[in-house]
């Protein structure tokens, strides 16, 4: 099968801009994502690696070969040259996380100018999700719906509570800046956020990956696949091969593969080994912890290898 792409041209990369522009993508119950604007496609990478201003006589299964190689091996300024400029409505404590990625160019949407958007997230009832035992920061399996249509009940009442105390507020003359200040996280906003490739790519990796929280991951994954994959599809598929489908080893990592197949050759075992070889093999720091994440992630990049057995339960 071949995957390089056909070499397409100006007119078809036109037709495809224009109708992505200002195409709402939906995400989550009043959200969505759309693209404004975009500076640059997969030749410009090329070009910016090669500091070359013509296309010359290179071959479309050179560029592609070129962008992998850049990806693969860290390469990140010459994605810097293409950009994208989004606008997006997310609700304030997914924004929260979002902004954190400093290296955009931000405007939002102003609730000490305007009146604040009329609309908040809601969660449907088989969507709430309990608190990970393993994880402070993340979430465990979904709860029982019949205690989530009580969750969504109380939700509803909460949401409907704080607009009706804000629009009293703006009704009797408060200000606009102070009448805010109870509205629920909840809340949607919008933004337009213009950021490098590169750097869209570093956000994409993080936020799209199974340990971001779902309402976030719901939005970089719209981004992904409905605007950065038909724009740029040759890193886009570089993207997944060495991003987000790709596994990083450390040193520690390296160490308990290497002792692990010492241990087979001379037991005469095959993978995938079992828990007892694998802790066995485990570096010697790890050892005295009865919780470790670090021999915890270890297990699991093995075990996606076929190297060890998955840990129990999974």
């Amino acid at each position: 099968m071949n995957n390089e792409p056909a070499e397409s041209t100006g007119e078809d990369r036109g037709e495809l801009v224009d109708g992505l522009r200002w195409k709402k993508f939906g995400v989550l119950d009043d959200g969505f994502v759309c693209l404004v604007d975009v500076m640059g496609d997969d030749g410009s990478v090329v070009q910016a690696a090669r500091v070359s201003y013509g296309a010359g006589t290179r071959k479309v299964s050179d560029d592609r070969t070129l962008i992998r190689y850049l990806l693969r091996h860290r390469h990140t300024t010459p994605f810097e040259m293409a950009e994208i400029k989004l606008l997006v409505r997310v609700p304030m404590d997914c924004w929260r996380q979002w902004i954190r990625h400093r290296t955009a160019n931000v405007n939002e949407y102003s609730t000490r100018y305007s009146i604040a958007i009329d609309a908040s997230q809601a969660t449907p009832p088989e969507s709430w999700r309990s608190q990970a035992e393993s994880n402070r920061q993340g979430s465990g399996e979904l709860l029982d719906e019949e205690v989530g249509r009580e969750l969504s009940r109380t939700e509803q009442e909460l949401l409907d509570h704080s607009k009706r105390v804000y629009q009293e507020r703006l009704d009797v003359g408060v200000a606009r800046e102070q009448a805010r200040k109870d509205l629920p996280l909840s809340t949607y906003t919008e933004a337009y956020w213009k950021v490098d490739l590169h750097n869209l790519l570093h956000f994409l990796a993080l936020r799209m990956d199974s340990h971001a929280q779902q309402e976030i991951r719901d939005y970089a994954t719209t981004i992904g696949e409905q605007i950065v994959q038909p724009l740029f599809p040759v890193v886009w598929e570089a993207f997944q091969d060495y991003r987000v489908s790709g596994l990083f080893l450390t040193r520690l990592d390296r160490e308990v593969v290497v002792r692990l197949m010492e241990q087979a050759g001379q037991a005469g075992q095959v993978p995938p080994f079992d828990e007892t070889m694998f802790l066995e093999a485990q570096h010697d720091n790890w050892k005295p912890l009865t919780r470790c994440r670090e021999r915890d992630e270890c297990h699991d990049k093995l075990a996606e290898m076929g190297i060890v057995e998955p840990r129990g339960g999974q």
